[in-house]
């Protein structure tokens, strides 16, 4: 590994900062004070892409980068042969992050399905300017796309390794956007049962339909946004 690639990677492992973050306001209106850049790779987990991530379009709150990082070493351990892409965040600052409706106070990581060949191997996204890095793929009610299917039991191990990473830190998870036609195959693997009880998933559907990713709002104190401009 090159010796920067390590410096980033082990220096969102870290529990102490030299500011923490602080968030303002609510995800659809705020704002945030000394952001975490996500690393951009690391032995089971990537940036959605290069280009977003050298745009600065991965930032986010401490603890999410904590959560985030806690949860991938729990999969590391569990699902040895999967590999999970996170997508965009946030500003270093926070605030408005078009074309999403939220992403402002750090707090929201979208997350790229896992994909599963016909075989049943693991596989990867096609990731490609052309397809907006994956937020333009489409896929069915059960779940497929051409010859990749969604990866539903990498998928729920992934959600419930945050959750109690979350539990951990002291946070939770506010909710989890995904196409309401998608949730019952989620909920019927082995940790279904686990994020039923634990997880609130959108009744109705999003302005997005959420099926080529999964939208997560953590669950953090944030100061009110009316403080953002005081000492």
């Amino acid at each position: 590994m090159k010796y920067w690639m390590l410096l980033i990677t082990t220096a969102v492992n870290c529990t102490t900062w030299a500011s923490p973050s602080v968030c303002f306001g609510k995800t659809h209106q705020g704002a945030i004070k000394h952001s975490v850049k996500l690393p951009l790779q690391g032995a089971n987990f990537a940036s959605y892409s290069r280009l977003g991530w050298y745009f600065s379009r991965t930032h986010v709150h401490h603890q999410v980068a904590e959560i985030m990082s806690s949860s991938h070493a729990q999969l590391a351990q569990e699902l040895p042969d999967r590999h999970f892409i996170y997508g965009e965040t946030g500003w270093p600052q926070g605030g408005p992050f078009k074309p999403h409706k939220t992403h402002q106070n750090g707090l929201s990581v979208d997350f790229m399905v896992p994909v599963i060949d016909q075989q049943g191997r693991p596989a990867h996204l096609p990731l490609a300017a052309s397809n907006q890095y994956g937020y333009q793929l489409e896929f069915d009610r059960q779940g497929r796309r051409g010859d990749l299917t969604i990866d539903f039991v990498a998928f729920a191990a992934h959600l419930k390794a945050l959750h109690q990473a979350a539990q951990v830190a002291g946070a939770g998870i506010k909710r989890v956007l995904l196409a309401p036609d998608l949730q019952p195959l989620l909920l019927t693997t082995k940790d279904g049962a686990y994020l039923q009880q634990h997880i609130a998933f959108n009744q109705r559907q999003a302005w997005v339909r959420h099926d080529d990713h999964y939208h997560v709002d953590f669950a953090i104190t944030c100061e009110p946004l009316s403080r953002l401009s005081r000492p």
